[in-house]
């Protein structure tokens, strides 16, 4: 932002709302990927789009291929646990934020980083504004520097964005003076040349035996139960030996660290669950399974509930974090327990009417979806400050 621009400045330095309207905003992340990484994409086209000059600060791993335009971007690397880097980016972001309107920072290393830069909150300080996307889960010691980031962040934050109802609770028994439920908009549906289905050969691919279609679109990790997920299929395999339940394939589309471990456990036990890799037809997978199933132990506001969602398929889902949320009514949740899982998924396997009835209120619950819209909105009270 020119000093043109600019109508008066602060003590500290930091620009205040020019009389052309156009306010410099930095948008900080550290390390991000899937949701969190799109929702940075988001806000910083959105503020950028209206007019205002914003700088996306993020790892080179984070900005490689991310659409800011017409937004600009900047390679700042912060890790996701403490490094000697820390100390360089925390001066970089105090010679940014000087000149800037607001920082809204993403995630706790972000947000931490941020407020140790900009300092104690105060009249003069640049604005603050963190979104918090994650629970802090792990050993004692992750958990304990979890907790003491989000005290910092607490502390200094002038607004706090929590994807969850259970982040926004943290954030308040921390101290933090002003707290609202984070606004993530579902991805606008792209059109499409082709059919909205698969092909028939990559549905034999995610289903390759006669029987029940069952998906779930997820990273290998701990934090998306696939233990959970593979002892459920555990339980539903021996009701199908049992005459209880119809054949049924489990599909899970996703990669990541678990996959090994799974693949032993799958064969070493004979589970109907296949593991396609990470998929490009996600959607259209979606739109062909009986049944979407989420076995996360903990979510911000999933994606994947989202679009699944749009296909207007059946959706059992862990109720946890900010699912209800993003759900609105359209997912059968149930708790994060095995036999809870299963015993759901069995009663909708075996009903095609409550399997209908669950599509219908998927299909009207994705009618009840945030879109940039909203987000803009909650930007320009939240980051601007203004209206």
């Amino acid at each position: 932002m020119s000093t043109s621009a600019v109508s008066s400045l602060n003590e500290v330095g930091a620009p205040l709302v020019p009389d052309t309207g156009r306010l410099r905003i930095l948008q900080v992340s550290g390390s991000a990927s899937g949701g969190i990484r799109a929702h940075l994409a988001d806000c910083a086209r959105i503020l950028a789009a209206d007019g205002h000059d914003v700088i996306v600060e993020a790892p080179t791993t984070v900005l490689d291929g991310l659409d800011v335009a017409p937004a600009r971007a900047e390679s700042l690397e912060i890790g996701p646990r403490p490094s000697l880097g820390d100390t360089l980016a925390v001066a970089r972001l105090r010679r940014l934020g000087r000149r800037a309107h607001a920082v809204h920072a993403h995630g706790l290393r972000a947000g931490a980083l941020a407020a140790l830069a900009l300092g104690r909150r105060g009249r003069g300080r640049t604005r603050l504004v963190v979104t918090l996307h994650n629970l802090t889960v792990g050993g004692r010691l992750t958990t304990l520097v979890g907790e003491r980031l989000e005290r910092l962040i607490a502390s200094r934050a002038d607004l706090i964005l929590a994807v969850s109802p259970d982040l926004a609770e943290r954030a308040r028994d921390l101290g933090a003076p002003h707290v609202e439920l984070a606004v993530i908009p579902a991805a606008a549906p792209q059109p499409r040349s082709e059919p909205e289905s698969p092909v028939p050969a990559a549905l034999e691919d995610a289903w390759p035996q006669e029987g029940a279609r069952v998906l779930t679109v997820a990273r290998l990790a701990p934090q998306k139960g696939l233990s959970l997920l593979l002892d459920a299929a555990a339980i539903l395999a021996r009701d199908v030996e049992a005459g209880r339940l119809l054949a049924f394939t489990w599909a899970v589309a996703g990669d990541g660290p678990g996959r090994t471990e799974a693949t032993e456990r799958i064969a070493a036990e004979r589970l109907p669950v296949s593991l396609l890799g990470r998929r490009t037809d996600a959607i259209g997978l979606m739109e062909a399974a009986d049944v979407v199933v989420q076995t996360s132990l903990w979510e911000g506001q999933p994606l994947t509930i989202q679009e699944a969602l749009r296909a207007g398929v059946a959706i059992v889902a862990t109720d946890v974090g900010g699912t209800a949320v993003t759900a609105r009514g359209g997912a059968v949740l149930v708790t994060p327990e095995a036999r809870a899982i299963a015993g759901t998924l069995a009663a909708i396997l075996n009903d095609p009417e409550a399997r209908t009835r669950a599509a219908q209120n998927a299909r009207q619950a994705a009618e009840l979806l945030p879109g940039s819209e909203d987000l803009s909105a909650q930007l320009r009270q939240a980051v601007l400050a203004l209206g």
